[in-house]
């Protein structure tokens, strides 16, 4: 079993982390969104490595983490929506799914063999430092066992992949806390996962609604399958109050326990989510967790989507 070390987000730290990614070890690090746990997208040992830590199906496609526009431009096609969409939202929790350029040299492991890639430029200061010390593309799923809750601090981190990854770069708590808006854009503008970006920002920018929707079965980017996101404990939705043996998750003014925001804010929710998530699921022992409704608008929409796949039944 490997030692996982917890390095410091100092410059010694960071480019002790770019020296393992460069060795092709796996380095979990933080983003706005969710920690990532790091690979070398171009080799595909790093790469089968990572789907190994997870225990993740190798049909579901990894997202490219970039330092700039610039360096994506290399690996896909971009049209005039993505360049558009990429000056506005990046650096920032937007992941977009382009044509792959034929030259791009990633590990098809990346893509799932699919002729698309799923390209995003995070925000979180650590992160842009990380991949300008590594000088190339990091695949990075989040950083956690396959279909678990995600990580939005270090120490979530290592209480899933202690042993099994390299390195956790510790730079805090993650700010957004729900994985990055995914848009398709190999064909007509397709949500194809809610996210840490409203779709609603992203409709006012490209002047139009957009396609929803994809096949679980056979995803084109990551967060698709049906039961992701998933504590131990089930989950129960739209619920007025805990029910016997439950832990209530509340949003909003209401019955006493956890809450995700008790002043009804979406932004702070959506920051909580996941750690509310794991201690819930540490409270309910043998019972379950009941979540109160959250609204489907602006962020609602990806908080909802992770509490649907958290409750959805178990493969």
């Amino acid at each position: 079993m490997t030692t996982t070390l917890a390095l410091p987000a100092t410059p010694e730290g960071i480019a002790r982390a770019a020296a393992l990614l460069r060795d092709g070890a796996l380095v979990a690090f933080p983003t706005e969104t969710v920690y990532g746990l790091g690979g070398d997208a171009r080799s595909d040992m790093a790469v089968a490595r990572i789907f190994d830590a997870k225990g993740r199906p190798r049909f579901n496609p990894l997202i490219v983490h970039l330092p700039d526009l610039a360096a994506a431009r290399s690996l896909a096609v971009f049209d005039a929506r993505a360049e558009a969409l990429a000056a506005a939202f990046w650096p920032g929790p937007l992941t977009l799914v382009l044509p792959l350029r034929a030259d791009a040299g990633l590990s098809p492991l990346v893509t799932a063999g699919l002729d698309t890639v799923a390209l995003r430029v995070p925000a979180h200061p650590v992160a842009r430092d990380l991949l300008r010390a590594f000088g190339g593309p990091l695949a990075a799923p989040s950083a956690n066992p396959s279909g678990r809750i995600s990580p939005t601090r270090a120490g979530h981190v290592t209480d899933g992949l202690a042993g099994r990854i390299a390195a956790v770069l510790d730079g805090g708590p993650c700010a957004v806390g729900v994985e990055s808006t995914i848009l398709g854009l190999a064909g007509e503008a397709r949500l194809l996962r809610p996210g840490g970006l409203p779709a609603e920002a992203l409709e006012a920018a490209l002047g139009g609604p957009l396609a929803t929707g994809g096949d679980a079965a056979k995803p084109s980017a990551p967060g698709q399958l049906a039961s992701h996101y998933a504590p131990r404990a089930p989950v129960r939705l739209q619920a007025g109050a805990a029910g016997p043996g439950e832990v209530w998750l509340g949003f909003g003014p209401g019955p006493t326990g956890l809450n995700l925001s008790p002043a009804g804010d979406l932004v702070e929710a959506a920051a909580n989510l996941f750690h509310l998530l794991r201690a819930a699921d540490e409270l309910a022992g043998d019972g379950g967790i009941a979540v109160a409704p959250v609204p489907e608008t602006g962020l609602g929409r990806a908080i909802n989507d992770r509490l649907r796949r958290a409750a959805a039944p178990r493969p």
